[in-house]
């Protein structure tokens, strides 16, 4: 344990931040997964109304600095190719 009081906080912060990682993390997980739910359903305007949901969320993480940039746009990318693959069958 820390005897340091700037090290103490920086374990409060650290901890404070891995929290807040962790949940939009999760999240975006969550909403991936309605998304993917809806496509395996079949049920194209739902997984296009999930795909919005989606995409707004992974943006908020990538300005939040928790996704980079290029990990973002993949995973919009991959989702997007998912939802259109399923509107054109």
């Amino acid at each position: 344990m820390a005897n340091i009081k700037s090290a103490k906080k920086r374990i409060l912060v650290t901890q404070t931040k891995t929290m807040r990682n962790k949940m939009i993390k999760s999240r975006v997980k969550t909403e991936i997964k309605k998304v993917l739910g809806a496509i395996a359903a079949n049920d194209q305007a739902a997984a296009q109304a999930q795909l919005l949901v989606a995409v707004s969320e992974i943006d908020k993480a990538k300005s939040k600095g928790i996704f980079h940039k290029n990990t973002a746009a993949r995973r919009v990318a991959r989702l997007t190719k998912a939802v259109n693959k399923m509107a054109a069958e």
